[in-house]
């Protein structure tokens, strides 16, 4: 809940201190959209996650089963059908940025206080810093990881505006538009969590495919595949 309040108290503040150019209707349909397949995207990937639970699939297993990755996707694929209906054609998800790190740092804290009985919880290690969470095994942190990493993230990515307002002045003298295009702001965040799921799964517990993959890890190719094209412009210098 605190999640949930923080970030969307965060969205509420910069979408007030800033131009935003879909209508307030249009942004609740969005967030229905979001919401809707965040849901939807998190119970089936949190399924998936787990194949031994295919034999006792029931609603309390659906409901008892997510997963961040798949509602990250799912509300992603949410909102791109909510704007295609609603006839919204520019991107919604640079506001959404700052308030989805926040509440996702507050979530992880909220799975490592959960202990074992969550499942996040890290692989057996020696490392100094690795915790006890009561059963005798110290284990890595992974969800203190993740918090540094969104911490990064979320600084990598305000570094980047930085830049892009410090060269605005130049560029709109030139008629030129910000050189960090609507929208890149949402793709570089979850371009970076994907990667960064992508390779953190290997010091979790999760269930391996025999060709060596988890589902999450699956899934975070077909996000990465989804946004290839971004990634290609991205390193042609061209976000």
């Amino acid at each position: 809940m605190l999640s949930y309040t923080l970030g969307y108290r965060l969205y509420a503040w910069q979408r007030a201190h800033s131009q935003d150019p879909i209508s307030d209707e249009n942004r609740w349909w969005i967030f229905i959209g979001a919401a809707a397949g965040a849901l939807l995207g998190s119970h089936l990937l949190g399924i998936l996650e787990n194949p031994g639970h295919f034999s006792q699939l029931n609603l309390l297993v659906w409901m008892s089963n997510k997963t961040i990755v798949g509602g990250l996707l799912g509300g992603l694929a949410g909102v791109e059908i909510t704007k295609k209906i609603i006839g919204v054609t520019t991107s919604s998800g640079d506001l959404m940025t700052y308030p989805l790190i926040l509440g996702l740092a507050i979530g992880r804290l909220g799975c490592h206080f959960a202990g074992l009985t969550d499942g996040t919880h890290g692989l057996p290690s020696s490392l100094p810093w690795a915790i006890d969470f009561g059963d005798g095994i110290p284990r890595h942190p992974v969800n203190f990881y993740e918090i540094i990493f969104l911490a990064a993230l979320a600084g990598f990515i305000f570094l980047l505006e930085n830049k892009g307002n410090a060269r605005l002045s130049k560029f709109q003298k030139l008629g030129k538009s910000d050189p960090l295009a609507n929208g890149a702001r949402f793709k570089i965040f979850l371009i970076g969590y994907l990667v960064w799921r992508f390779f953190v799964e290997w010091l979790k517990p999760v269930y391996i495919f025999p060709f060596g993959l988890s589902t999450i890890q699956l899934a975070c190719l077909a996000g990465l595949f989804y946004y290839r094209k971004t990634i290609v412009a991205w390193f042609q210098g061209k976000i």
